[in-house]
């Protein structure tokens, strides 16, 4: 057995294995389960990235679903009735239309794809193509970009704090069944 056979197999071991977990994502019945399915998804996605020598593109793909994992936990904890996302739910609505933009969406891409006139290359590979493709990407704006990043992971940690002082089990009771919620300040519409 090969090394190469071994990267070879690896690489499509993530790449179908990205591709599953991406569809499960529409498929399963819960936020929760949909959060994991795309979280090993974008793990998978990352390994196979590192497969193709291109670990510059893998830290990328890792820090946005860190960001974009954040993210949604945000929007559980804040506006979901069921921040747990273990309640059975749909992930997606308007099913004919969406399957219909999905589709016609990728169909267009990839026939983008086959249709461009791809460039032929241009001289030789620089040596270090991690260190052009991040100058490429970030030029002299690295060091702004990652105090941004600092900036905006910070924030979404503070409005997890707001967004969970008090809860629906501190209002409505471990059961939620209170008949009235327990605020401090009067609030809603008057019932």
């Amino acid at each position: 057995m090969t090394a190469g056979w071994v990267t070879a197999t690896l690489f499509w071991v993530c790449a179908l294995g990205s591709v599953a977990t991406g569809f499960a994502v529409f498929r399963v019945s819960s936020m929760a389960r949909a959060t994991m399915a795309l979280l090993v998804s974008f793990a998978l996605a990352a390994g196979a990235v590192v497969l193709l020598q291109l670990g510059y593109l893998a830290v990328v793909v890792v820090l946005m679903m860190i960001m974009e994992m954040a993210v949604m936990a945000v929007f559980m904890l804040m506006y979901m009735m069921n921040p747990a996302g273990l309640m059975p739910m749909q992930m997606y609505h308007n099913k004919s239309v969406a399957m219909s933009a999905s589709v016609g969406t990728f169909v267009v891409l990839a026939a983008g794809i086959l249709a461009a006139p791809w460039p032929a290359r241009a001289g030789s590979p620089p040596t270090d193509p991690t260190l052009e493709l991040g100058l490429a990407l970030m030029g002299s704006k690295m060091l702004v970009m990652v105090m941004i990043g600092i900036a905006m992971f910070a924030t979404i940690v503070g409005s997890v704090v707001l967004a969970t002082d008090r809860g629906r089990y501190d209002r409505l009771g471990d059961d939620l069944d209170a008949p009235r919620t327990d605020d401090p300040v009067p609030g809603g519409v008057g019932r």
